[in-house]
């Protein structure tokens, strides 16, 4: 394709080739300003100037878990070995009084424990003498933490 043809098919009729030149730089220059201004117009995101969908993230909303209506004790375990169950877990806090209900937080997709759990007690003499007595305590090769849990609302 030839200039002449170039020229006629975008209507510049000029002599000079320059002419063309600088008519078609300027034309790019107007379409990337006319896609940043719309980019600035339709994408939020872009204000910023990063228009990376990966950066527009939806705050999370944050629920905690209420005070258990029961009127019990809920107790935080932590640093709890891998392998031990609910049962296990029941059972060394039964020996300090009676226990609603022990439960290890596990993971959702492959069904592991994630080293923590909560146990109700009814009574806060007891369950603070299970407290006291737990907390720091060797069990299946780790120190458990032991402590009340705390109830944000």
């Amino acid at each position: 394709m030839t200039l002449a043809c170039i020229r006629q098919a975008f209507g510049l009729f000029g002599t000079n080739p320059c002419e063309a030149t600088i008519l078609v730089v300027a034309g790019a220059l107007a379409g990337v300003a006319v896609a940043f201004a719309a980019c600035r117009i339709f994408r939020p995101c872009c204000k910023t100037g990063k228009c990376d969908d990966k950066k527009k993230q939806v705050k999370k909303t944050v629920t905690h878990h209420p005070a258990p209506a029961d009127g019990s004790i809920e107790i935080y375990v932590g640093n709890l070995s891998y392998d031990m169950t609910d049962d296990q877990l029941r059972k060394e806090f039964e020996a300090y009084g009676k226990v609603n209900s022990a439960r290890i937080i596990t993971n959702r997709y492959n069904n592991k424990s994630k080293g923590f759990g909560f146990v109700h007690m009814p009574n806060r003499a007891e369950a603070d003498a299970a407290v006291a007595a737990l907390n720091d305590k060797e069990i299946l090769g780790r120190k458990l933490k032991c402590n009340e849990a705390r109830n944000i609302a």
